[in-house]
C-alpha cells in the first residue's frame, strides 16, 4: 500500500462513552438536556451583550466570543455523540471524521486562548483601573479575537494536516464518542512519531502558555486584592477570581490529563471520561458562572423583558 492521503479505511466507527445497555437512554438524556441548556445559555448571552448597549465593554465584548466558541464547540460534538446512545452502530465517513477533528480542534484550542485573554483584561481592570480604557481599546480587543482565532485556525490545520498522512488499516472502530488524535493514532499502522511530536508540542503550547498567562494575571491580580482595604472589596473581588478560576481549572485539568500524557489503550477510557469536561460540561457552565450570575447581565435580562411586555 502506498503512503499517502489514502486510507483504507472508507468509514469509522465511534464506540461512544460507554457500551453498557442499562445507561444508553439516561445518558441521552442526560447529554440532550445538556446540549440544550448548553445552546440555550450561549445564545441568550450572545443576545444579551448584543443588544444590550451598557455591555458593549471589552470584558462583555470578550464573554460574547467564548460564548460564540463554545456554542459552535458543542455543536460540533454532542449531536454526533447523542447518536451513540440510540443506535447499535454509530458510524462517520472518513471524510466527516476528518472534519469534525479540524473544527473540535480550532474551537477547544481558541477556547484555551481566550481563557487567557479574559484573564488579562481583568488584571488589566483591577490592577489598572485608570488605564483600562486606554489600554483596552477597541483595535487592541479585536486583534486579540482574532489572534485566538489564528491560533485555533493554525493548531487545528497542523494536526489534521498530520492526521491526514496516516494510514488506517486496522480495526475501525474509534474508542472514543468524537474523532480525537490519540482515539485515532491507536488505529494507525504507520508511522505516528511526527504526529506525537506535533501534539506534544501543540498541546505543550497551547495548554502551557495560556495557563502561564492567566497564573502570572492572577497573582497580580491577587497582590492588588490584598491591597484593597475594604472588606467588600476584597469579597467581591476574590468572587469574580473563584468563579474564573474554577473554570479554568475544570477545562485546563482535563485536557491536560487527555493530551499531556503517552498515548495508550489503557488510558483511552480515563481520556473519554475526562475529555467530557471540556467538551460538555465547560461550555454548558460558562455562561453561567461567568455571566448569568453578573449583575449587569441580569440588568440587561430584565430590561429586554420589559420591553417585551410593553409590546
Amino acid at each position: 500500500m502506498a503512503a499517502g492521503n489514502h486510507s483504507a479505511v472508507n468509514e469509522f466507527i465511534l464506540a461512544g462513552l460507554t457500551e453498557h445497555p442499562g445507561l444508553q437512554l439516561p445518558l441521552f438524556l442526560l447529554f440532550l438536556g445538556i446540549f440544550v441548556v448548553t445552546v440555550v445559555g450561549n445564545l441568550v448571552m450572545i443576545t444579551l451583550i448584543g443588544l444590550s448597549s451598557h455591555l458593549h465593554t471589552p470584558m462583555y465584548y470578550f464573554l460574547s466570543s467564548l460564548s460564540f466558541i463554545d456554542l459552535c464547540q458543542s455543536t460540533v460534538i454532542t449531536p454526533k455523540m447523542l447518536v451513540s446512545f440510540v443506535t447499535e452502530k454509530n458510524t462517520i465517513s472518513y471524510p466527516a471524521c476528518m472534519t469534525q477533528l479540524f473544527f473540535f480542534l480550532v474551537f477547544v484550542i481558541s477556547e484555551s486562548h481566550m481563557l487567557a485573554v479574559m484573564a488579562y483584561d481583568r488584571y488589566v481592570a483591577i490592577c489598572n483601573p485608570l488605564l483600562y480604557n486606554v489600554t483596552m481599546s477597541y483595535q487592541l480587543c479585536s486583534c486579540m479575537v482574532v489572534g485566538v482565532y489564528i491560533m485555533g485556525l493554525t493548531g487545528a490545520t497542523a494536526h489534521t494536516g498530520c492526521m491526514l498522512r496516516v494510514l488506517f488499516c486496522k480495526a475501525d472502530v474509534i474508542n472514543h464518542y468524537l474523532c480525537d488524535l490519540f482515539p485515532l493514532l491507536e488505529l494507525s499502522c504507520s508511522s505516528i512519531y511526527i504526529n506525537e511530536v506535533v501534539v506534544l508540542c501543540f498541546s505543550a503550547f497551547n495548554i502551557l502558555t495560556p495557563l502561564l498567562t492567566i497564573l502570572s494575571s492572577y497573582i497580580f491580580i491577587i497582590f492588588n486584592i490584598l491591597q484593597i482595604h475594604s472588606k467588600e472589596g476584597r469579597s467581591k473581588a476574590f468572587s469574580t477570581c473563584s468563579s474564573h478560576i474554577s473554570a479554568v481549572a475544570i477545562f485546563y485539568g482535563s485536557a491536560a490529563f487527555m493530551y499531556l500524557q503517552p498515548s495508550s489503550v489503557s488510558s483511552m477510557d480515563h481520556g473519554k471520561v475526562s475529555s467530557v469536561f471540556y467538551t460538555i460540561i465547560v461550555p454548558m457552565l460558562n455562561p453561567l458562572i461567568y455571566s448569568l450570575r453578573n449583575k449587569d447581565v441580569k440588568i440587561a435580562f430584565n430590561k429586554i423583558l420589559e420591553k417585551r411586555s410593553f409590546l
